[in-house]
């Protein structure tokens, strides 16, 4: 019953913590627990186990699993770029992580086949492995959650966030954007409100003109009247988006109520920078072709590792250290050559 305690109270804060803002990562990590754990305690209790050694080996077990899986799906998504786009570093950058994550499961098999002396370090290894193996499977969980959620409709702003051009027109990844973004355009017009369109984006050194210059021009193209298109054309990242898209909001005198437009696999980061920066923003994504998003998920995994750099060296270091202590307490450290 314990467990079964544990798993609702973490199921009760998720709840809790989703409703009070639901732009957090660790709700995300709230809600993989309570669910791991009430799976342990259903196993458990059907087959007389030990509950607290069913959710051991559920974390030893689907943790590098995870990763396992994440790596196979890398190097399948990394030859597929290359198939469809050619033999560009850019569309080979999935293959070199996966590549990596495999390398510790490799040395792990030939220790213990070998009766390396090195078993132990190997082992801190993949505990710190699996860690951001459940890290990397609550931060997929959420942005699916978070992507599903139905949009809250009442916005003084629609930002549309940049990402790139072909020349002096629009990506098809920042069309897709940009079609979400007239739709709510027109939705809010039918309730009554006329929001503004920003786009934001500045201009890049191989691109003829800004970001946001091309996707006004798109908007006005598809009827988006002039009154209601703004530019914001500095930014070159994601924060600097928002914080000039805050500033031009305050100049113009609106409110700061605002969606935030980015492709489906950027909304939990963006969301996690507009709670951080204090803005009163919710983040709606489009749809991005299939193929494409491995590399990009795995890209804002990284970006969000680094944003909680502190946080995951810390819990990495306990990690790693706990097989070590637990040979030191067992006198099961290898003495030998």
């Amino acid at each position: 019953m314990i467990l079964l305690t544990v798993g609702l109270v973490l199921l009760g804060v998720f709840a809790l913590r989703f409703h009070l803002d639901r732009r957090r990562l660790s709700n995300g990590i709230y809600l993989l627990l309570g669910v791991a754990v009430l799976v342990a305690w259903a196993i458990g209790a059907g087959d007389q186990a030990d509950p607290t050694l069913v959710l051991v080996g559920l974390g030893l077990v689907l943790s590098p699993l995870v990763v396992l899986v994440l790596a196979g799906l890398l190097i399948a998504n990394g030859m597929q770029m290359v198939r469809r786009e050619g033999m560009r570093i850019a569309n080979l950058l999935s293959i070199g992580p996966g590549i990596v994550l495999l390398v510790p499961y490799v040395l792990l098999g030939v220790a213990i086949a070998t009766g390396s002396l090195r078993s132990v370090l190997l082992a801190s290894l993949i505990m710190a492995v699996s860690y951001f193996g459940f890290v990397f499977t609550g931060f997929l969980v959420y942005s699916l959650l978070y992507g599903w959620l139905p949009y809250k409709p009442g916005m003084d702003a629609i930002v549309v966030h940049g990402s790139g051009l072909v020349g002096a027109r629009v990506s098809p990844l920042l069309a897709s954007r940009l079609d979400r973004a007239i739709q709510i355009y027109w939705a809010e017009l039918a309730e009554g409100r006329r929001p503004v369109i920003i786009a934001s984006g500045g201009k890049g050194s191989d691109e003829a003109v800004s970001e946001a210059a091309a996707m006004a021009d798109y908007l006005l193209a598809r009827g988006i009247p002039e009154a209601s298109v703004a530019r914001e054309e500095r930014s070159t990242t994601t924060r600097e988006n928002l914080l000039f898209v805050k500033r031009l909001l305050g100049e113009r005198g609106a409110t700061t109520r605002m969606v935030l437009v980015t492709s489906n696999f950027h909304i939990l980061r963006t969301a996690i920078l507009a709670r951080r920066l204090k803005l009163d923003a919710e983040v709606t994504g489009a749809r991005t072709a299939f193929y494409y998003l491995p590399s990009a998920i795995l890209r804002e995994f990284v970006a969000i590792v680094v944003a909680y750099k502190w946080t995951n060296a810390v819990t990495c270091l306990t990690l790693v250290a706990l097989p070590l202590l637990l040979a030191l307490v067992t006198g099961g450290l290898p003495t030998g050559r």
